[in-house]
């Protein structure tokens, strides 16, 4: 007979530990030549990524060198830092931002000059040109430092072979780069046709974020005399425009561009002929498509047999399916409810994905000619063994339920679940409301330790998709424009209200954590209603106007949409910052944040804390040194997880177990 115990105090084996012990993050994936690559962050290396290829299972290999770290840091997010052609792996290197051309038995040889000072040209999302010789990538040059003026956002075009190989005389110092594409404030995923004649890309301007209005753009290449170097001619705009977004341009096998556009109101894929409209090629009810707030994503690609193989996303679930011009779209069968990365080649799919009781895993699915079914799976990259089965982890229950204006609001729902303690007879568990970042991003079915690190001691979490979230649609996630910091915390305070009517919580034990826009609604909530009995932020905004004065360029215009033109608006800004409202605030609040943090600056913890500290309201504070806008290192995410678990249930009232510290 299994004991009873309090809600909150269940004991479990997910301690910070083992959350963090063996943990990566597999990023983007590729095939090339029946060989499957992707990549891996590692917090137990001090959040190093390493490139891997895997020939088969069991058959994978490190291809970056020992104490390198594959990690762009353009528009401060990355992406797309390596890519492959000509036989070799290019790399962006973290501590130089300079690419490197890797080789087995040949030391690594950098293809870009070095810039003195920190990070003053950062390369990303690149392709190989047919024959090898050389390369297309974004470049983000910086001025140097103490130097007014923001970064430089470019196509250029890079020898993608050493200066000097083949002469005798060894590799010399790269030259510079060609400019192929400037002058629009931001430029993406740069991508040759099959015969590398001609070039597309995704380009947009300020106030704009690349899911507002984007613009599809393409060129034709030239050499330009006996130098060799290369050039743009006739470069046109293909399509877009304000109110559409479109993303990951993409050539298929025959030299049509292809790219997704949410024109609809769902990100779905278009043929864009050189003459003539566009043509859809799969349309759903669901976004093919995400926000790209990194470089290199990657959500469809071509099959040998002309379809097309893509990831979709509806109401949190992601489903692979493969579809085509005048085929409806049939689904791919497998364990997975989240594809983070997808690959094509010959009649297989590459996916990084993950289920609702297994993190995420590389895998290669084979796709029937003529069902659009999964032949099976073979797993490439399994995800780590948690030892522990199925029955240890919650399942996502999706709810939906009104919120203010009358509308309605979506979230996942997770009971608490430990196979080894029986609940209490009366009364409801506390809750643990999370709040997702971007504000764009979106509350996903698939495992997360970070929701069962709660729900495996007796709590109940609900991870929230807010108005603004991705996955329903663009109506929806824009429902969000000019009422950040309300909408979003109405939706909060709504789920814990529909909960608690129906008795699946305790209203008075409920905590609320989130991180950067998250950690911004934390913020707000805990000044505007009295819904919430502690408080978790990770690098939450607390001032938008400091904000809008300190960020990066990416989203130094981000706030224009969420709340209103800057500097016209400047009483919204105030009104809507946490900061001055802090004299409403009352709750313990945890507060954590990486010193190196170019996104949101310490200086936005910092001010809160000072606000909490004359007002004397229980508060904690974290900082750690060599993080940045979210936390890498193994011993940095397991002290927070223990510091965020101890502040939580002190602040509640619940005894610990006996037998943990």
């Amino acid at each position: 007979m299994t004991p009873r115990a309090s809600f909150g105090a269940w004991p479990s084996p997910l301690t910070p530990a083992a959350v963090v012990a063996a943990s990566v993050r597999l990023g983007q994936v590729a095939v090339v030549g029946g060989s499957v690559w992707w990549d891996e962050g590692r917090p137990d290396e001090g959040g190093r990524v390493v490139v891997v290829r895997a020939d088969g299972p069991g058959r994978s290999v490190e291809v970056t060198p020992e104490g390198f770290s594959a990690r762009s840091r353009v528009h401060e997010y990355g992406g797309g830092a390596w890519w492959i052609g000509d036989g070799a792996l290019f790399a962006v290197r973290a501590d130089d931002q300079r690419i490197w051309r890797i080789e087995a038995g040949v030391a690594p040889v950098a293809l870009t000059p070095s810039v003195p000072g920190a990070y003053h040209d950062r390369y990303a999302d690149g392709v190989v040109a047919p024959g090898g010789e050389w390369m297309v990538c974004v470049r983000e040059r910086h001025p140097p430092a103490g130097e007014p003026g923001a970064p430089r956002n470019e196509i250029v075009a890079v020898r993608a072979r050493p200066p000097g190989a083949g002469d005798g005389g060894g590799p010399s110092e790269p030259g510079e780069p060609v400019v192929l594409v400037s002058g629009p404030d931001f430029v993406a995923a740069p991508r040759l046709d099959p015969r590398g004649r001609t070039l597309a890309w995704i380009q947009w301007d300020h106030p704009h974020m690349p899911w507002d209005s984007t613009e599809l753009w393409s060129g034709e290449v030239a050499e330009v005399g006996s130098s060799g170097a290369v050039a743009l001619v006739g470069v046109r705009r293909v399509a877009g425009g304000r109110g559409e977004a479109l993303s990951e341009p993409r050539w298929s096998p025959g030299g049509v561009l292809h790219a997704l556009s949410d024109r609809t109101g769902w990100s779905n894929l278009y043929r864009f002929p050189t003459a003539g409209e566009a043509e859809p090629v799969v349309s759903v009810d669901a976004d093919i498509g995400l926000p790209p707030w990194v470089l290199g994503g990657s959500r469809y690609g071509f099959l040998a047999d002309g379809r097309i193989g893509f990831a979709c996303s509806r109401d949190g679930t992601d489903r692979l399916g493969v579809g085509g011009p005048g085929r409806a779209w049939e689904p791919v069968g497998g364990p997975w409810n989240q594809v983070a990365a997808l690959a094509a080649a010959g009649d297989e799919l590459v996916v990084v994905a993950a289920g609702p009781t297994t993190e995420a895993a590389v895998a290669r699915v084979r796709v029937d000619g003529g069902v659009g079914a999964g032949g099976g799976a073979e797993v490439l990259r399994a995800p780590r063994d948690l030892g522990l089965g199925p029955e240890w982890f919650a399942r996502a229950e999706p709810i939906t339920y009104p919120t203010s204006g009358g509308e309605t609001a979506h979230a996942l729902f997770y009971d608490p679940v430990n196979p080894t303690v029986d609940a209490p007879l009366e009364g409801a568990p506390p809750l643990v409301v999370m709040v997702h970042g971007g504000p764009t991003s979106a509350a996903r079915p698939s495992l997360s330790l970070a929701i069962q690190f709660w729900t495996t001691r007796g709590f109940a979490v609900v991870d929230v998709d807010y108005r603004g979230s991705t996955g329903y649609g663009r109506a929806y996630r824009e429902a969000l424009d000019g009422r950040w910091g309300e909408a979003d915390v109405d939706d909060c305070v709504a789920a814990v209200e529909h909960l608690a009517a129906r008795g699946r919580v305790d209203a008075d034990r409920v905590a609320i954590r989130g991180s950067s826009a998250g950690g911004y609604t934390v913020l707000r909530a805990l000044t505007t209603t009295r819904t919430f009995a502690v408080g978790i932020s990770y690098y939450g905004i607390a001032d938008l106007e400091a904000l809008v004065a300190d960020t990066h360029k990416f989203e130094a215009r981000y706030v224009d949409g969420l709340i209103g033109p800057w500097p016209e608006r400047a009483d919204l800004y105030r009104e809507r910052s946490p900061i001055h409202d802090v004299d409403g605030l009352s709750t313990p609040l945890l507060l954590l944040q990486g010193l190196d943090d170019p996104v949101v600056t310490p200086s936005q913890a910092e001010v809160v804390v000072a606000a909490l500290r004359r007002r004397g309201i229980r508060h904690r504070y974290l900082a750690f040194e060599g993080e940045e806008h979210g936390f890498r290192r193994a011993g940095n995410i397991r002290r927070a997880l223990e510091v965020e678990l101890s502040f939580v249930r002190e602040t509640m009232g619940i005894d610990p177990p006996a037998e943990l510290p």
